[in-house]
């Protein structure tokens, strides 16, 4: 059997200017990065701001195992498959951070017969916004220290500094460090640590603005530090939004790529959705609902995470409507949260997928109180049995929701033929109708309990004590009118990565709120989530090489 990436490079791929003319697009409205990637200008989103939107469909999940679920192959795959029965269809999802692509994961191109491509480029370098997002915070966090050490005209107290610098690699080395030793003349002793890309808020802005000038008026909203009398501290204050935009004008540039099947792929931005929104830029989505019938898209990690903040956040700023949702759910998931250990899982189970059924049924709950039109896709592997399928697809069909078996990753768009037509029925010709969870003028602690007690399932919020004290400094300066994009284990419903299936009567502890005044949300940190991950005993990176030739191999 071929490895995804084997199978990426014999692959038949087009000049990107070809699938840019199935979309109507000239070589003029793009800038190349070579044959096979390129960028939208500015002047080709601004004029088909005025074209009527197709209709968006979100790919969520059950919560996953460490190895993932497919979700971005179902996304992937579903696109190509619409492609397929003639509706005029784009995937736009997130591009691959460094740190699972050498970490446990592997890349995010999706795999087998449903990638993008070229799957090499877009898992390690691409267009180069990975290394803009992380020149442009490592630039702001220089002039902040720059700014204290030159006399600190801002009155910035050295211990509030919340900038933190960032790297796209896991790195538990880095998540505490001490900035400014080595005497007078190498600046201000503090306290500092790096958390990962990803997780930046600058990556966070870039994916939700519309446009340059919205880009630079959130990253001077951008809150870095409190004066000695406790007030905040702004970029725009500093006077450095404008030299920040400038490192990022060519990365809010949504790129076009394409699939394995040769259908226009929109691959832009990274934030995770454990830590941030979990989605890629809404300028890309936007850009697409414009360029075709349908857009399938895709949220991170489970529906709890991902979608939950796709609605109560991202829609709201890019103020669009989602049609319906695709949520993915595997065997192995559900066995897993049938309580069989992962090591176990390519092993038959009828039993432990029964038990494991209440996770997915949660999950479909959840559904439910977004308004949402959905489909169940079983993503099916090698090791499932027939039995093990049928659990899953009655258990979809008797809590009332459409269901298919799909097997993108081994037969590209043939493997979801039924899942394709199941969508379109769904949506076409149907007005969107979307339902938020909260209320953003409700109280902070109102809206986190909403998220936790609806969406996860828990009992009640306790709040540490830095918690409280971040809760008050919100409300003393009026950041209490935003959402909250909580950062949250994905290995359980809960905020404890050891409780599998659907956790009751349990407890979600919040240990800070950070601010996130540039991107416009709030960061409850849950538990014991990090925004720096670390690496496993045998990263992916011990099977990636390279030949004399210049051939990548052993990417996933």
């Amino acid at each position: 059997m071929k490895t995804d990436i084997e199978i990426a490079q014999s692959a038949k791929i087009k000049k990107v200017t070809d699938i840019a003319r199935s979309l109507d697009l000239k070589k003029e409205d793009l800038e190349l990065y070579g044959d096979y990637k390129a960028k939208l200008n500015f002047e080709t989103i601004d004029r088909l701001r005025s074209k009527e939107d197709g209709q968006l469909i979100l790919v969520s999940a059950i919560t996953p195992t460490p190895a993932g679920e497919g979700k971005t192959t179902t996304a992937i795959g579903l696109s190509m498959a619409l492609n397929k029965i003639k509706k005029k269809s784009i995937v736009a999802i997130r591009e691959p951070s460094l740190g699972p692509v050498f970490g446990i994961k592997g890349g995010a191109a999706g795999g087998g017969y449903s990638q993008v491509l070229p799957m090499e480029d877009i898992n390690l370098h691409f267009t180069g916004d990975m290394h803009a997002i992380t020149a442009a915070n490592n630039n702001l966090a220089a002039l902040i220290d720059n700014s204290i050490y030159q006399g600190n005209p801002f009155r910035i107290n050295p211990r509030t500094v919340s900038w933190k610098r960032v790297i796209d690699a896991n790195d538990r080395a880095l998540r505490n460090t001490v900035v400014g030793l080595g005497g007078k003349k190498q600046g201000v002793p503090r306290e500092d640590g790096f958390d990962i890309t990803p997780a930046s808020e600058i990556m966070a802005i870039l994916c939700l603005s519309n446009s340059l000038d919205d880009l630079k008026t959130k990253i001077g909203e951008i809150t870095v530090a409190q004066t000695y009398d406790n007030k905040p501290v702004k970029v725009k204050d500093m006077g450095f939004q404008g030299a920040i935009t400038a490192l990022l004008k060519d990365a809010l540039k949504p790129n076009l790529v394409q699939t394995i099947e040769n259908t226009p792929a929109f691959v832009h931005g990274g934030p995770f959705a454990n830590i941030a929104q979990g989605t890629n830029s809404i300028l890309a989505t936007k850009t697409a609902l414009k360029l075709s019938d349908f857009v399938v898209t895709e949220a991170g990690f489970g529906f709890d995470l991902g979608a939950e903040k796709f609605f109560d956040i991202v829609c709201r700023y890019g103020k669009f409507c989602t049609s319906a949702v695709v949520l993915v759910a595997t065997v192995r998931a559900v066995k897993h949260h049938g309580g069989v250990k992962v090591r176990n899982l390519a092993k038959p189970d009828p039993k432990a997928v029964e038990r494991g059924l209440e996770n997915l049924g949660k999950h479909l709950e959840n559904i439910r109180k977004f308004g949402m039109k959905s489909v169940v896709a079983i993503n099916k592997i090698s090791s499932d049995t027939e039995e093990e399928l049928n659990l899953i697809y009655d258990f979809a069909k008797e809590n009332g929701f459409a269901v298919s078996i799909v097997d993108y990753w081994g037969k590209g768009s043939e493997g979801g033929i039924d899942l394709a037509e199941q969508v379109v029925d769904l949506v076409e010709g149907k007005v969107c109708h979307l339902t938020q969870l909260y209320d953003w003028d409700l109280p902070v602690k109102d809206k986190i309990s909403k998220v936790a007690q609806e969406i996860y399932g828990a009992e009640k919020v306790d709040y540490q004590l830095d918690a409280k004290k971040d809760l008050r400094y919100i409300r003393k300066h009026g950041y209490d009118k935003l959402p909250v994009c909580i950062a949250k284990t994905q290995k359980s419903l809960s905020d404890n990565p050891k409780l599998l299936g659907r956790p009751k009567d349990f407890l979600v502890t919040v240990r800070r709120i950070l601010v996130s005044s540039g991107a416009g949300f709030l960061i409850p940190v849950t538990g014991k989530i990090m925004r720096m991950p670390g690496l496993p005993k045998k990263p992916s990176a011990l099977q990636i090489d390279i030949d004399n030739s210049g051939e990548i191999k052993g990417l996933f």
